[in-house]
């Protein structure tokens, strides 16, 4: 069985990603890409679809990790009766796939046991593994092939490679597994102590421009450094997780593929990179959504493949068990074809920010926008799956409506360069006064007195934050603040938000998921915009106190069963953890700059 979900650690180099389990197994990795089949695949079934174990023989006293200093390095200290060792795991950074291990002696005599199970297409194919000289293996199944090569003769036993070797104080063994193309020759090794310091200095460099933001810096150079390893190099795109069917209750079929590109993610990635400096990554990002959003605006999907792809068809893999049994296991994500309305708010505000930012106009934006405005001038009005992606049926969702609110608003404040610009951007703010009209007439509860999930409907959601984080109404509109009580009233669980309840709201899928972190964290920046800080930072607090030893966050969290759920790790929670703690930190130093959600 694989590790609970907070037992992992990231490894990545801008281009795929790996999990390694605290003790030791690497459980999950996907060559070449984020959204390629996985060669371990074990997260999701056993041993026999894929892993790499590295660890002690003998009965372990204590272990410990860490990141080497602002880095993706990860250091595991084992601690046994007869010695102690380090582990060194990083993938990386350049243009080859691979994976190294570096186990280094640090007192006394220490045995380690390798057991590398090799295998293709998400744990389903055992490859052809061959020797090439007796420190190196090539295994080879189709299209790919894995390199290992290792300080320590490996061999074979039950389709498996193991070695055993033993390490005192001052002796070092090195692992490398890497991916090529199996019509391909194998290239030369690299040198893996340069590529451990060229790897170590740039992911140093880039946190290093992370500015100061009070107590929060280290949490937030943290994330960056996640959100900067979920981003595809070579496109700019950045992945919502690396991982797929992580499920959001364990045993349940709420069980979804996210590595791929979602447009909502687009604003508070922006946000959270530009804010800190990182315009370099913001410009990429930015440049990965307008080419992706290219071309017929009735076209527009809300998420995209690694480099643009719109094909993203859903499909199961039976002879995966699943995520301690949680069934199915799925590739690609049929909500893809979804209607979402909220992503034409996403993308303009996207650009908003950009602009705002300091990013200088894209000579595409404009264009796009005035073909895509006229499109959601005729949209607007109709129902859509919403923010959730709920497979029960297309409704009036309020948030959606909200942020096509969001959309004319932001059109209208960047519609200012020509004559033309300006009379069009008069009626797109004429556009928004009708939407925010209908809205604050239907959006309300049967009693008007605060907003609810949808139209005619009863249920809260924690989306409906947005009206406020969004601008749609002053944080202190009466009609706000009634739902905000009702939000907290309803959706709080354990101090952590819902986003609805799967009980009560028909979402076409069965019931119970855990909370959903990255509303909690819209929450906290509420209770900022309201002056509530002692709330928002007891809040912020307790989120952030869930990350892993390694600062890691899932999607979701069961406060019960105190374990995280979803897709892992999550670029929304740790763009929550940024957003929000510059939030704080503003509102901390309103001389510095005005708080913003």
């Amino acid at each position: 069985m694989p590790a609970h979900i907070e037992d992992y650690a990231l490894l990545g180099n801008c281009r795929s990603a790996a999990l390694v389990s605290s003790d030791g197994s690497l459980d999950w990795l996907c060559l070449p890409r984020f959204d390629a089949p996985a060669v371990f695949a074990a997260l999701l079934g056993n041993e026999e679809n894929g892993r790499w174990r590295l660890a002690p023989s003998d009965p372990v006293i204590e272990r410990t990790r860490r990141y080497l200093d602002d880095t993706l390095v990860l250091e595991t200290v084992w601690v046994t009766a007869s010695g102690k060792a380090r582990v060194l795991d990083f993938m990386p950074l350049g243009d080859e796939n691979a994976v190294v291990r570096i186990v280094e002696g640090l007192s006394g005599q220490t045995t380690f046991e390798m057991d590398l199970v090799m295998r293709f297409d998400y744990g389903r194919s055992v490859p052809w593994v061959e020797r090439l000289d007796p420190l190196t293996l090539s295994a080879v199944a189709g299209p790919d092939r894995l390199v290992l090569s290792s300080t320590v003769a490996p061999h074979a036993r039950d389709h498996h490679t193991v070695a055993r070797v033993r390490v005192g104080e001052g002796e070092r063994h090195v692992f490398s597994l890497r991916h090529h193309p199996s019509h391909l020759p194998v290239p030369a090794e690299q040198d893996i102590d340069a590529c451990l310091k060229a790897t170590v200095d740039q992911w140093q460099v880039f946190a290093a421009k992370c500015p100061d933001v009070g107590p929060y810096t280290a949490l937030v150079r943290r994330s960056l450094l996640v959100l900067k390893a979920m981003t595809y190099a070579p496109t700019g795109g950045i992945v919502a997780a690396v991982t797929t069917s992580l499920p959001e209750r364990v045993g349940g079929e709420r069980n979804w593929d996210y590595r791929f590109c979602w447009l909502r993610d687009a604003t508070m990635t922006l946000l959270a990179f530009m804010n800190l400096g990182y315009f370099e990554e913001a410009q990429a990002w930015r440049e990965w959504l307008l080419r992706s959003v290219a071309g017929n605006p009735e076209q527009m999907q809300i998420m995209y493949g690694l480099a643009g792809e719109r094909d993203l068809q859903e499909y199961t893999l039976p002879w995966l068990a699943g995520y301690e049994h949680s069934q199915p296991v799925r590739v690609g994500n049929a909500a893809a074809a979804q209607t979402q309305l909220d992503i034409y708010g996403e993308l303009a505000d996207a650009m908003s920010q950009a602009i705002r930012g300091g990013l200088p106009r894209h000579p595409r934006s404009a264009a796009i926008s005035r073909v895509i405005m006229p499109y959601l001038e005729s949209i607007w009005r109709e129902p859509d799956e919403g923010i959730w992606e709920v497979r029960g049926g297309r409704q009036h969702f309020v948030h959606s409506k909200v942020m096509a609110w969001v959309a004319f608003d932001r059109a209208a404040e960047l519609a200012d360069t020509t004559e033309e610009d300006r009379e069009r951007g008069l009626h797109y703010r004429q556009v928004a006064d009708q939407i925010r009209r209908e809205v604050c007439e239907q959006g309300l509860d049967a009693q008007g007195q605060h907003f609810v999930q949808a139209y005619g409907s009863s249920e809260m959601d924690a989306s409906l934050l947005h009206i406020a984080l969004t601008g749609f109404l002053p944080a202190h509109d009466p009609r706000f603040l009634r739902t905000l009580a009702q939000i907290e009233k309803r959706l709080l669980h354990n101090g952590l938000l819902l986003r609805y309840d799967t009980d009560s709201c028909t979402d076409g899928l069965t019931a119970g998921e855990g909370t959903f972190l990255v509303c909690s964290f819209w929450l906290a920046d509420v209770y900022v915009l309201l002056g509530r800080q002692d709330e928002a930072h007891a809040l912020y607090q307790r989120l952030t106190d869930l990350c892993n030893d390694v600062g890691l966050l899932a999607e979701q969290y069961d406060p019960v069963g105190k374990r995280m759920l979803g897709n892992f790790p999550q670029a929304f929670s740790h763009i929550g953890i940024i957003n929000t703690a510059l939030n704080l930190h503003r509102a901390q130093c309103p001389a510095r700059v005005r708080a913003s959600a």
